[in-house]
């Protein structure tokens, strides 16, 4: 099945593509870009740009900073986690804080959650 996108995000998601975070950085460049199954960075999903993705294990990963913990980033990130599995997704939130303090827990989390999606 082919996952709905915005045609117009594309520009925009090879923009944060080129401007990754420091965290979103280590973690594909450290973990991520050599991880079979394969990730996607910036993916257009539907109005969304997800930070990773998946296909094989159907899993969207997205690092979160302090923005998300606000009274608005909570709720925008519940609806958007609610549309993305709408489509049969799963959102993983990893912390910003994770990936630069626990990056070989968040790695282990992201590995188990792989491997439990992939044998469903």
């Amino acid at each position: 099945m082919s996952l709905p996108y915005n045609k117009n995000l594309i520009a925009s998601a090879r923009r944060l593509r080129a401007n990754m975070t420091r965290q979103e950085k280590h973690l594909w460049y450290d973990f991520l870009s050599g991880y079979s199954p394969r990730f996607q960075r910036q993916k257009t999903i539907s109005n969304f740009i997800v930070d990773f993705y998946c296909h094989e294990a159907k899993l969207v990963i997205e690092l979160d900073g302090g923005q998300h913990y606000s009274e608005n980033g909570l709720g925008y990130d519940a609806q958007r986690t609610a549309i993305l599995e709408s489509f049969g997704l799963s959102v993983l939130r990893v912390t910003n804080y994770d990936v630069d303090n626990n990056f070989a827990e968040a790695c282990a989390l992201i590995d188990s959650v792989i491997i439990e999606r992939i044998a469903k």
